[in-house]
Order: C-alpha cells, then sequence, then structure tokens
C-alpha cells in the first residue's frame, strides 16, 4: 500500500510544480523576447532493501526552449529584434553582464540607452550614451548612429555600438529576473555574425494554445493522483475492518 501512497504523491507534487511553469509560460505570453521553460519529470526508484518496486518522480531538468518568437514590425527607431540566435548584452544594477531578447529599448533622462525595465544596453565600451536633441538609427549589426534634430541634418554621429553575443545554449542559465547569464558567469565574447532587425521586435515563443491544452491535462494528472492516494486510504481502512473483526 505504501508504494501507492508514495509514488501518487510524488506524482501529485511535481503535477502541481509542472503546473506552475506553465502557468509562469501563460503569463508572459505577450511579453516581448521572453522564452518558454520546459519541467521535464523522470521516474527513479526507491534504493534500498525491500523496496526495488517502488519509485518516485523527480523533477529531472528546467529546460528552456530557445526557440525564436514572431517578428513584429513597430516602424519605432529604438525598437529592435535579435535575427535568429543570439542576444542583447545588458548590465544588471551590480555591473555584471547578462543577456536579453527584448528590444524594445528606450533613452533614460541622462541619455543612457536602456531596456524597458531599466538596465543599461552595452556597447563595445560599456554603457551606450545618446546625446539630446538627435533622432537615432539602429543598423542591423547594432551601430548606432545619430542626426541632431536642429542644424545640419546631414552630421551623422556614430555614438556606439550594441554588443550582440551568441553563446551556446547549454552556457546560458535563467535568473529569478528572467535574464540569462553564463553558467560560468564570465562575459560572453562579440559575435559578428548576429544581426538586429531594425524597427521590430519580437514577441513571446510560448504557444498560448499549447499552453492551455497543457494545463488542462496537468490538472487531470493531479486530480487522477489525488484520487489514487484517496483510494489507498480507502484500501487501508477497509483492511483495518477487516483485521480489526478478525482479531
Amino acid at each position: 500500500m505504501d508504494r501507492l501512497i508514495y509514488t501518487a504523491m510524488t506524482g501529485a507534487k511535481h503535477a502541481f510544480l509542472q503546473q506552475a511553469g506553465v502557468s509562469q509560460n501563460l503569463s508572459n505570453a505577450s511579453t516581448v523576447g521572453y522564452r518558454a521553460m520546459e519541467h521535464k519529470f523522470r521516474a527513479v526508484p526507491v534504493q534500498g532493501d525491500g523496496a526495488p518496486t517502488r519509485a518516485f518522480v523527480v523533477d529531472a531538468s528546467v529546460a528552456d526552449v530557445f526557440e525564436q518568437g514572431p517578428l513584429m514590425a513597430t516602424g519605432r527607431p529604438l525598437d529592435v529584434a535579435v535575427q535568429g540566435a543570439g542576444w542583447i548584452t545588458v548590465e544588471t544594477p551590480d555591473g555584471r553582464e547578462v543577456y536579453t531578447r527584448a528590444g524594445n529599448l528606450q533613452v533614460n533622462t541622462n541619455g543612457q540607452l536602456q531596456t524597458a525595465t531599466g538596465l543599461n544596453v552595452l556597447g563595445d565600451n560599456g554603457p551606450i550614451a545618446i546625446p539630446p536633441d538627435n533622432s537615432i538609427t539602429i543598423a542591423p549589426d547594432g551601430t548606432i548612429s545619430t542626426v541632431p534634430l536642429f542644424g545640419a541634418p546631414n552630421n551623422v554621429s556614430v555614438v556606439g555600438r550594441i554588443k550582440l553575443v551568441n553563446p551556446a545554449e547549454n552556457d546560458l542559465v535563467r535568473g529569478d529576473d528572467g535574464l540569462f547569464r553564463t553558467r560560468v558567469g564570465e562575459p560572453a565574447v562579440l559575435d559578428e555574425n548576429v544581426k538586429l532587425a531594425p524597427e521590430t521586435l519580437e514577441g513571446s515563443n510560448v504557444n498560448a494554445a499549447d499552453s492551455l491544452v497543457n494545463m488542462i491535462t496537468l490538472a487531470r494528472q493531479f486530480d487522477m493522483q489525488i484520487k489514487m492516494l484517496q483510494t489507498a486510504d480507502a484500501n487501508a481502512n477497509k483492511a483495518s475492518q477487516i483485521l480489526s473483526m478478525n482479531a
């Protein structure tokens, strides 16, 4: 009886955890540049005397889905989308390099180019500063050019280039803030092959329809595991009654 109880218990626990992961994906179905997560489970036999037939469900890994999301033309000069593989390098408040696909950029009151969440976008020589009263153009290679809004309109200046990187997918880990970091903590090297799509944004790669179907399936799995626990409890009570009658 204990075999059924523990197997059903761990199955229900991890089905519930997987529901949380699917909910996280659904809540970010419209987040720019979001990468979906997948929970992968496996059964592990219990080791020990008299326990070879018992098995637990364990959370083997949480995998990130790196497929590209849909590209949406916006016509906004500060919007960029990474085409294919690659990442935009940004800086956390503690000065560390992290990577994102969210290209809805902005310029703060101090003239620094930032993400929508307020993180500085890094260039070849650190954070990128945009001079005031200038129109901005971002080239596919990440080069940022400005043209004064007043005076000679043909006075084009290059103010920096966004650092674009492409580390191996298995070398990246997602942080609690949703940004990616290298597994060893070292900055990734600049990759000249990574290109941007100007005036474009990349949507989330979450498939909302698939996630909803998955959520329903997981809810049914959870209910099934709970019913197994209830059945085990009912069987144990019946067995106790029979034994007490024979005593």
